[in-house]
């Protein structure tokens, strides 16, 4: 198989392809012919050695999310049959053509979805489904979602708006049409945000920071109560305010929904594709911190 792997710690450069032996699936797992694997923050944290706690062992594999289709199953598993398309995730290994997974992580990919969507959704689907539940977003709540126009962002805004809430979107200009396309009501980062909500005549009663710097500072300025504001990214800006670390666990069971809605086009996801060997590409775009949507690598 090949995989994406880096010996040392560093920019995108450091990121090459190399061929690996095949993996085989043990009892209760599945071997998955990779598709798409969607590239996250994560990963270029990763890469470039922020993650301390994380295992390192050079050359290190590194991917969190994939889609792909069953080729080989383990002792004991019957399903997902082998050519079941399928998703989900995978700590340090989506990067790659092939890999094993246990057959009861995975999600079985729904007909109207296509694997590269599919991809995209993976940790964005979690991430967001499980940051709402965990500040309990509903109908009566004006949420604030800082990074609007990212992955996690975009899930976010569509599951928020689905269950009834009000949804502000912090995005730069360019990404304000789309915001609106979303259901959310779009307003500019930066300085002047605080001004710009308040001028909406919307009291924000809860807040996601997919953004980090001044996000949790500035949803606390406008009122929010510390424990509704959550964020994916800022863990000491959320100890120095009071606010909530949202990272919910993985779980099959809310991808499922997730995709689920991807599948009837009730939930969207705009994907920017680049071939395996274009992976520095792809890393430097989730870099940038620009963009919309879901930064995918395609294998075939």
């Amino acid at each position: 198989m090949r995989a994406v792997v880096f010996d040392r710690f560093g920019g995108p450069e450091v990121l090459r392809t190399t061929e690996l032996p095949d993996p085989a699936p043990g009892p209760g797992q599945v071997r998955v012919g990779v598709h798409a694997a969607g590239v996250q923050p994560f990963d270029v944290s990763y890469r470039q050695g922020a993650m301390t706690w994380a295992p390192v062992t050079f050359p290190q594999q590194l991917g969190q999310e994939y889609s792909g289709v069953v080729d080989l199953l383990g002792e004991g598993v019957t399903e997902p049959a082998v050519g079941t398309a399928v998703l989900g995730s995978a700590m340090f290994r989506g990067h790659a053509t092939s890999l094993v997974v246990d057959a009861a992580t995975v999600v079985v990919k729904p007909p109207g979805l296509d694997l590269s969507t599919a991809a995209g959704l993976v940790a964005a689907s979690q991430t967001a489904s499980g940051a709402l539940l965990e500040l309990g977003v509903g109908p009566a709540d004006v949420l604030l979602v800082h990074a609007a126009a990212g992955s996690v962002g975009t899930v976010a805004t569509q599951l928020a708006r689905r269950a009834g809430a009000m949804v502000i979107g912090t995005a730069s200009p360019a990404n304000h049409d789309y915001l609106r396309e979303l259901g959310a009501i779009p307003v500019a980062y930066g300085d002047g945000l605080v001004a710009a909500i308040r001028a909406l005549g919307h009291r924000v009663s809860v807040a996601l920071d997919a953004a980090g710097g001044e996000a949790i500072a500035q949803s606390v300025a406008l009122g929010v109560a510390p424990e509704r504001v959550g964020t994916i990214v800022d863990d000491r800006a959320a100890e120095r305010h009071g606010a909530r670390v949202v990272r919910a666990g993985r779980s099959p069971e809310r991808l499922a929904e997730v995709v689920a809605l991807a599948g009837r086009g009730e939930v969207v996801m705009p994907v920017r594709v680049f071939p395996f060997d274009r992976v520095a590409e792809a890393h430097a775009a989730v870099e940038s911190r620009h963009g919309r949507g879901k930064v995918v690598l395609t294998m075939r």
